[in-house]
C-alpha cells in the first residue's frame, strides 16, 4: 500500500496494515515524544498515533492542539502485530503493483537507512518509494523510546 508524508512516498506491507479510517480526534499524552500525537479509537480499539512524517523527520512536529492535516488517514497496525498503534500519513496513495516497481541498488540507497525502512524502490514515472517494514518499526528503540 502507497502513502506519503510530507510528499515522501512509503510502501507499508498490506499484511502488516489493519483498519484504515480518516483522521479525526486524536487525544494529547503529555510528556510523550513530538511524534506520538497521542491516542485515537480506530474502529473501536484504542491505539496510540504517530505521525509517521514526524517521526521519519520529513516534517516538523505541529503545535499541540492544531487540527489535524485535512485528508489525513489513520492505518493502524495489523492485530497480529500485538502493538495498538496507528501511523498517521498525509493521504493514501493506492497499491503498488511489485511488477512496476524496480528495486534499487543496495549502494544506492542503503546508506543510513534504519532498520526498518530497508529498500527503496522506483516506478514506472520515476518516483521513488521508502519501503517501510511495520514489524521492524515496532520493535526498533526509537519506536519503544516514547517518553519526552
Amino acid at each position: 500500500m502507497a502513502v506519503e508524508c510530507a510528499s515522501v512516498g512509503l510502501l507499508l506491507p498490506l499484511t502488516q496494515a489493519g483498519e484504515i479510517q480518516p483522521a479525526h480526534a486524536v487525544t494529547p499524552v503529555p510528556h510523550a515524544k513530538p511524534w506520538l500525537l497521542g491516542v485515537a479509537n480506530v474502529r473501536g480499539q484504542l491505539n496510540a498515533v504517530l505521525d509517521l512524517g514526524v517521526f521519519l523527520r520529513v516534517r516538523p512536529p505541529q503545535t499541540p492542539g492544531t487540527p489535524l492535516r485535512s485528508g489525513a488517514q489513520l492505518v493502524a497496525l495489523n492485530t497480529q502485530l500485538r502493538v495498538n498503534c496507528a501511523v498517521l500519513v498525509d493521504r493514501l496513495a493506492g497499491l503498488r503493483d511489485a511488477d512496476q516497481l524496480e528495486l534499487l541498488a543496495p549502494e544506492d540507497s542503503s546508506r543510513g537507512r534504519p532498520p526498518f525502512a530497508p529498500r527503496q524502490w522506483r516506478d514506472t514515472q520515476g518516483r521513488q518509494w521508502d519501503e517501510l517494514d511495520l514489524v521492524a518499526l515496532v520493535r526498533d528503540p526509537l519506536f519503544l523510546d516514547v517518553a519526552a
